[in-house]
């Protein structure tokens, strides 16, 4: 039986983690980024190492509404049942809420919160139809932790931790699955040039290897949220 995972930001960090993860366990990929040339190679490199699992994908910024809409309408196109669906896009902007640029919020509510929502809804609903599927939402221990500097992020990251616990209620008499992951501070692009070693930092892989337990679970069970954080805790 052929198995499809969306994952929203694909090419780099967790996202690819998540990729390379499901790629090597059989599942077919259907990705985003901003990035042409690194979907490319995305495409290139899994087809590559799993020659079972194919790479379908669509430069989109979900940030950006109108292009949102198109990869939502790109995927849905496929008219292929997806199995499971990582809402990985997200963008870390530091900043104090009483100093923040005016639009640092929106950015950040678009990027961080709609991009998700709206993923969800549209993909939720034949996963209801067919009584089958799993959505996790890159949330963040920003979700449950504010923190200086954090401004608009934090904001961002609590209302998608919010909105991942009412689609769970939504959702799980459907025999849908949802997820909510809270990773501390892991070792991808937001952190470059960060004066500290890799070792104080999670590994990418290590996410993706708690979403695949998660997705292992029973029909009977639901894993609602993991909390991850670095051995010897937040930075």
């Amino acid at each position: 039986m052929q198995r499809y995972i969306l994952v929203t930001g694909g090419t780099k960090g967790i996202g690819r983690a998540v990729v390379e993860l499901f790629a090597k366990e059989g599942f077919h990929i259907i990705t985003c980024s901003r990035n042409e040339n690194d979907l490319q190679k995305l495409k290139l490199d899994i087809e590559q190492a799993y020659t079972f699992s194919k790479v379908l994908y669509k430069t989109a910024d979900l940030g950006d509404r109108k292009s949102l809409d198109g990869f939502i309408k790109y995927a849905q196109s496929l008219q292929l049942p997806i199995d499971v669906v990582v809402n990985n896009s997200g963008l870390f902007t530091p900043g104090k809420i009483t100093e923040e640029d005016d639009e640092a919020l929106p950015f950040m509510i678009n990027t961080n919160l709609y991009s998700a929502y709206y993923i969800s809804k549209a993909f939720a609903k034949d996963m209801i139809k067919r009584r089958s599927g799993h959505i996790f939402n890159m949330c963040s221990t920003a979700s449950i932790t504010p923190y200086i500097n954090g401004g608009s992020y934090c904001i961002s990251k609590y209302a998608l931790y919010g909105m991942t616990k009412v689609l769970r209620e939504e959702t799980k008499e459907h025999n849908v699955k949802v997820t909510a992951i809270l990773p501390g501070a892991t070792l991808t692009a937001s952190w470059e040039g960060v004066d500290l070693p890799p070792e104080r930092f999670m590994k990418s892989e290590d996410v993706a290897k708690a979403i695949w337990g998660a997705f292992c679970m029973s029909e009977n069970s639901v894993v609602e949220e993991i909390l991850i954080r670095p051995q010897l805790g937040d930075l």
